[in-house]
């Protein structure tokens, strides 16, 4: 684990240790990220020291690249695991991978999972997934959930990180499980959809399931189904 009080981006500080080479397993964490970013390339704002700012370093070389998202799954099933047990507070998933507040109304956290594979083809088997996570602890931006609030006292960071890690490792390699259980807490699913997909085109319809490697299936207002990995989602009322 690497712990720095400022960065540019956790994400990007292990995705070039990836490219070194380097191994399984890193963590690093910040206090404070001066180029943090989300989906869609959106900056991840936050004030030094109020949100929890770590990112995780994977070679998944037993998982097939096509169901990759499924280390973001994990990540998020992992964070609604660490939200309840140290702080009390229950959460919904939001895919592809936002954690909101109970009420579904507001964003507490974002996954953004990166791979690299440039080197792979000099060295099969060394690719490697960045899974990072923005969680607002102490506080967050206007509108933001902040796990402070919902749970009325001050939550440790260090408590936080640590019930993370200890719940996504004990869940990573069982990829099926890891599938199904994502499947099953995704809010998501069930609910009409407007996403964006990019470059004016959007889909509208019912998210009915997740497949086995985590991407949403939504049926158009056509009666056609559409599987997508990517796409910025709103719930519809």
């Amino acid at each position: 684990m690497r712990y720095v009080e400022v960065t540019a981006s956790t994400n990007r500080d292990a995705m070039s240790v990836a490219a070194s080479g380097g191994g399984d397993g890193l963590v690093v964490v910040a206090d404070f990220q001066t180029a943090g970013r989300g989906r869609l390339d959106r900056r991840w704002e936050a004030s030094p020291g109020e949100s929890l700012l770590v990112s995780l370093l994977l070679r998944p070389a037993d998982l097939d690249p096509q169901r990759w998202h499924l280390l973001a799954g994990a990540a998020a099933l992992s964070a609604q695991f660490a939200c309840g047990e140290v702080a009390g507070v229950s959460t919904l998933i939001k895919w592809p991978n936002d954690l909101l507040a109970a009420d579904g109304n507001a964003k507490l956290a974002g996954i953004l999972a990166e791979a690299t594979t440039g080197f792979a083809r000099e060295s099969p088997g060394q690719s490697a997934v960045v899974v990072g996570m923005g969680l607002n602890v102490h506080g967050g931006p206007p509108g933001a959930a902040i796990l402070d609030e919902l749970a009325g006292r001050r939550i440790s960071r260090s408590e936080l990180v640590a019930c993370w890690l200890v719940d996504l490792d004990s869940r990573l390699g069982d990829w099926d499980r890891i599938a199904s259980d994502y499947a099953g807490a995704c809010a998501t699913v069930g609910r009409r959809v407007e996403i964006d997909l990019g470059q004016q085109r959007r889909l509208l319809g019912v998210a009915v399931g997740l497949d086995r490697a985590g991407r949403l299936v939504v049926r158009g207002e056509d009666g056609g189904e559409t599987v997508l990995s990517v796409g910025d989602v709103t719930h519809l009322r």
